[in-house]
Parts: C-alpha cells; sequence; structure tokens
C-alpha cells in the first residue's frame, strides 16, 4: 500500500503536459504515492455542465493532497455556445472550478513563492525571493454579481449610497453590472497570521500589506487595520503598508527590498504574477492552495491551448509545485532534492524551453531535473 494518496487533476491544455512531467520527476525519486485521477475543466464543462462534478469533490475528501494542472475558462456567453447541443440553453453557467474548489474546501490561503534561480537568463535580478500570501476566498472572486442589476439590490444600494447611486437615474438596470468586494476580519486575520508566521520560521524582516485603502475604504481599510493588530505580535518583523498601484511600481524599481507580501484576492493575483515575471514568468511560478481538509498544488499558468499537443511548455513551474506538496507533506528531504535539482539544471543552462531562449522540450526538462532528483 502506497504512503500517500495523491489527487491528480491535468485539467485542460498544457496542463496535461506539465502533469506528465511532474510524474516523471516524482517517480524518479521515489516517491510513494497512488495516483488518484479527478475529472475537472473544460471538456468536462462541454459534456456535463459542470466542470468540477461532485465525484471529483468526493475524490478529494479522500486524499491526502492534490496536484493540479490548468485550466481553460471563457466568458458566459462562449462557455453556453460550447456545451454539447443537449445542454444548450438549460441556464446552465459556468464558474470556474479552481475557484470553487477554493471555496468548497476553504482553501484559504494561496502561497506563492517567486525565488530567482541563478542562471535563469529571464531573471529581473539573481537576488530575488520574493513570497506572496494572498487571501485565497473572498474579495470579487467570491462571485457575488448581478447583471442586469435586480431591482430590490438597486433599491438598497440608492437608500445606503445615495450620492453615488442617484448619479446613474438614467441608467436602465440593463445596463449596470455590479460585482461584490467582501472581506471579513477572519480572512483578513487568517492571512495576515500565516504571511507573519511564514516570515518569522524562515527569517524575513518585513511583512507588506498591499491594498488600497485610501480609496476602497472599507474593504481594504478591513485588511490594514488587522494586519497592524497582528504586526504587535511579532515585534522583530516590521509591517509595511504600500497601495496596489505603488507596489507595481516599487516592484519594478526595487524588487529586492521587499519579502513577505500579503493582500486579498484579487490585488494578491496581480502582485504574484507581477513577482513571476521577475523570477522568469509563469514557467516559473509555482503555487499552493491551502485549507484545513486539503492541500492542492498549481502551477499559476493557464491552459495555453495554443501549445497543446506541441510538448513545448516548461514545466518547472508545475515541479516546484509538486515540491511545495512535498513539503506540505514532510517530506523535507526529498523537498530539497527536487528544489536543488531544479536549481541545477537552470544554472547549468544546457536544457532551455522556448520560452527560456532554447529548445528543449517539455518531457527533456523533466528527464533532465528527474536525473538529478534521482540522486
Amino acid at each position: 500500500m502506497a504512503k500517500y494518496r495523491i489527487g491528480w487533476m491535468p485539467g485542460d491544455g498544457v496542463g496535461v503536459d506539465v502533469m506528465d512531467a511532474t510524474r516523471t520527476v516524482l517517480d524518479a525519486m521515489g516517491f510513494d504515492a497512488e495516483y488518484i485521477h479527478g475529472d475537472i475543466g473544460w471538456e468536462i464543462w462541454r459534456t456535463e455542465a459542470n466542470p468540477l462534478p461532485d465525484r471529483t469533490l468526493a475524490m478529494l475528501r479522500g486524499v491526502d493532497a492534490a496536484l493540479f494542472g490548468a485550466i481553460t475558462s471563457k466568458p458566459k456567453e462562449e462557455a453556453e455556445q460550447e456545451l454539447v447541443p443537449a445542454l444548450r440553453g438549460k441556464g446552465h453557467v459556468y464558474r470556474s472550478p479552481i475557484v470553487g474548489l477554493r471555496q468548497k474546501f476553504n482553501l484559504r490561503t494561496n502561497l506563492r513563492p517567486c525565488k530567482a534561480y541563478a542562471g535563469n537568463p529571464l531573471n529581473f535580478r539573481d537576488d530575488l525571493d520574493l513570497v506572496v500570501f494572498r487571501q485565497n476566498t473572498e474579495d470579487l472572486y467570491m462571485g457575488v454579481e448581478w447583471h442586469p442589476l435586480p431591482q430590490e439590490v438597486r433599491d438598497t444600494m440608492k437608500k445606503t449610497h445615495p450620492a453615488q447611486m442617484g448619479r446613474m437615474d438614467a441608467t436602465a438596470n440593463e445596463d449596470i453590472a455590479v460585482s461584490c468586494r467582501i472581506l471579513t476580519r477572519l480572512g483578513c486575520q487568517q492571512i495576515v497570521r500565516d504571511a507573519f508566521e511564514y516570515a518569522k520560521k524562515f527569517g524575513y524582516k518585513s511583512v507588506t500589506v498591499v491594498e488600497k485603502p485610501n480609496v476602497v475604504r472599507e474593504t481594504s481599510g478591513l485588511m490594514v487595520r488587522e494586519a497592524r493588530l497582528i504586526a504587535k505580535e511579532y515585534p522583530g518583523i516590521a509591517l509595511w503598508e504600500t497601495n496596489i498601484d505603488a507596489m507595481c511600481m516599487w516592484l519594478i524599481k526595487n524588487p529586492q527590498d521587499y519579502g513577505v507580501l500579503v493582500s486579498s484576492n484579487m490585488f494578491g493575483d496581480i502582485i504574484s504574477d507581477l513577482c513571476a515575471q521577475l523570477v522568469g514568468g509563469l514557467g516559473f511560478a509555482c503555487s499552493a492552495n491551502i485549507g484545513d481538509e486539503v492541500a492542492i498544488f498549481e502551477p499559476s499558468h493557464g491552459s495555453a491551448p495554443k501549445y497543446v499537443g506541441m510538448n513545448k511548455v516548461n514545466p518547472i513551474a508545475m515541479i516546484l509545485s509538486a515540491k511545495m506538496m512535498l513539503d506540505h507533506l514532510g517530506e523535507k528531504n526529498m523537498a530539497a532534492r527536487l528544489e536543488r535539482a531544479v536549481a541545477e539544471v537552470i544554472a547549468e543552462g544546457q536544457v532551455r524551453t522556448y520560452d527560456m531562449g532554447g529548445d528543449a522540450t517539455t518531457t527533456d526538462m523533466a528527464a533532465a531535473i528527474a536525473a538529478r532528483a534521482a540522486r
């Protein structure tokens, strides 16, 4: 019997390629696991009108951790059109399955390390070690939205915000779309505490809270106020505060000054992609979705449909996500071996995928990393 049960969700497009590459590496290392397949993504949507079926949710309740490749998402009109004919016109609405997973399992912490590995020609600088903590279940991504705007919602908004809504008296409900930004005190406290605990454990000198409290006063204000309270419990770690727009500027100007960044869902999504580009792009951007019941590990990139079947994309983001899974499972030595293997391949520069200026295939990169990780 295998030591671990690992949920295996390749998803769509190049998610399949990078997951296969990661399996090559894990097998070479002797990782003792049973992999349990989970259906998820666009093809399941097309044929079942549900990209996250109940059978996949049930599978995830019985695993130690899960790996996830990538999914395709399209606007609701296109999603409706791509359903098989028997399912069209029946009110089915596409919702991102990865967002659904985060909410159904309360995967409240999204952890995205962005580390520059020596020898990577895509590094903005070689001395970067940035870690983004992104609140994963709240904010605009909760999906509390309307279009057209229901009259009862409009009436309430006009009662509570007469000046703002009064400007729109001549605008029809059909011409108004609303998305709600919702943050809770508990959600803010948990993500900020996770960031400070990580900084304490790994020796970072500061935690930077990235929000926009001068404009979105109530939600960003809540996050900043809670961060100030929690920071008092960690006297050896400085709390820095910056607005999301300024943070994008500072990350280009002097990214080496930052370590741990913490933010709400959408702002965290934005800055984590920026941080990823500083260390080579999404081909190097690993991430973890961590909750109390299960943890799911995935690359930050999408399904890249134009590269499907070409065996071309860089699998390092997925492989480093597997490294994060090993750490989560307590396999510290194996995780260190895997990261060292990735670093050695990048430093040697003999095997480089197209994004790195080379011509190595996805499987070439996996084989090179596997050979070193197996030692």
